[in-house]
């Protein structure tokens, strides 16, 4: 096995995506495709003022408190859930039709009265909510860590499904042994929360610290954070849940105001260093990006999605969506970065950094999936998504 993408300081994904994209042969950028995707995306950002802070938009994200107070206990317990939820943010995809797969009845959001049964990602979050709500200290590491106090069937018990779903939630035995695994690290030797690993981390480095940094310090410390993979005798990189760990903290105590700058109180001398993050390759975004027209398909691989067949981790069709998903993003960025620059506009690099434009771009592919049509650009007829059972994404 050769590991060539490791090395150096840039982002092993990007380069290891660049290899890939081009050994399987098998996904194609459309530049104009991508010219189009990157006016629409730009436009509609700035239309719907899509910022770092729409994260706290989402009514189930649990919110940390304003302003930064690394002593409020409100920290330490939305650090904890973001951590939980990227441990455990994959295969959420269902053969079933929506009204019977696999759901979760909680909260139309925090506070809300009303209730409705949540789906796929958000079943997860909506479950972890539930289970707040009912007093089980579930995002807790030395409690969901420990068999004694928390019992496989009482995790069994948080991730019920709603009485109208034919099936559990996919892959709960792996789930139950992420839990187990990280929280035991979390708890051994990282002060057992979220909160101390980033002090740690930072501490280290002097508060210097930068995304890219922590993405490569969770790999490091949490096997299961390690989404890699041998593709043609190369170790390929993609991270999709370690980025998004990172990437959700960034985001959920991304400061009211920048102007004047502000630090992020939790990457304070790292600058705009969310730029060196890719997109998560996961099954939602490339599908929408094959719908904008930024990738083209194989017809071998349109007819394999169309007949929904499964796709082997680590196989040449999984490896093409994505590492030509994480490829497409790039030059996305790259052009938006372009279209701001010939209009004179201001925005650093968060702005217009892959994470957002990935945020974005999954927020879409959801309303499209509710019935939103893509209105003001050229679309192709949207595909399945491909389908691999895995812990990856």
């Amino acid at each position: 096995m050769i590991d060539e993408f490791a090395q150096g300081s840039s982002n092993p994904v990007v380069r290891s995506a660049e290899w890939a994209y081009k050994h399987t042969n098998l996904v194609k950028i459309n530049e104009e495709g991508v010219a189009a995707a990157a006016q629409y995306i730009h436009k509609n950002m700035l239309a719907t003022s899509y910022t770092p802070r729409t994260w706290r938009t989402h009514p189930l994200h649990l919110l940390p408190p304003e302003p930064f107070s690394p002593s409020d206990p409100r920290t330490r317990t939305c650090l904890d859930w973001i951590f939980l939820i990227s441990s455990l943010n994959f295969s959420f995809w269902s053969e079933l039709p929506e009204r019977e797969r696999y759901g979760v009845e909680w909260r139309e959001g925090w506070g809300a009265a009303g209730r409705r049964v949540w789906t796929g990602y958000w079943s997860l979050v909506a479950a972890i909510n539930r289970a707040l709500e009912e007093d089980i200290p579930i995002t807790d590491p030395s409690f969901y860590s420990d068999p004694a106090r928390c019992p496989d069937a009482l995790i069994e018990h948080v991730f019920r499904p709603t009485p109208q779903s034919r099936e559990p939630i996919p892959l709960l035995r792996e789930r139950v042994a992420i839990m187990r695994e990280n929280g035991r690290i979390l708890c051994e030797k990282f002060g057992g929360g979220f909160q101390a690993f980033i002090l740690s981390f930072q501490a280290a480095r002097r508060d210097r610290g930068t995304a890219l940094q922590l993405v490569r310090a969770v790999t490091h410390a949490f096997p299961t954070f390690r989404d890699e993979t041998v593709y043609a005798g190369r170790k390929l990189y993609f991270w999709k849940r370690a980025q998004i760990l990172v990437a959700e903290t960034w985001a959920a105590f991304y400061p009211a105001s920048r102007s004047p700058p502000h630090p992020h109180p939790l990457f304070p001398g790292a600058g705009a260093s969310i730029h060196e993050l890719t997109m998560f390759a996961d099954y939602r975004v490339p599908q929408i990006m094959h719908h904008l027209r930024i990738l083209s398909y194989a017809p071998e691989l349109v007819r394999a999605l169309r007949e929904r067949r499964g796709m082997a981790t680590g196989g040449r069709e999984e490896v093409a969506v994505r590492a030509g998903s994480v490829v497409g993003v790039e030059r996305v960025r790259e052009e938006i970065r372009r279209m701001r620059r010939r209009e004179g506009g201001e925005g650093g690099e968060e702005e217009v950094s892959s994470v957002v434009i990935d945020f974005y771009l999954w927020d879409l592919a959801k309303r499209v999936e509710s019935g939103e049509k893509v209105a003001g650009i050229e679309t192709v007829e949207m595909v399945p998504a491909h389908r691999t059972r895995s812990i990856w994404y």
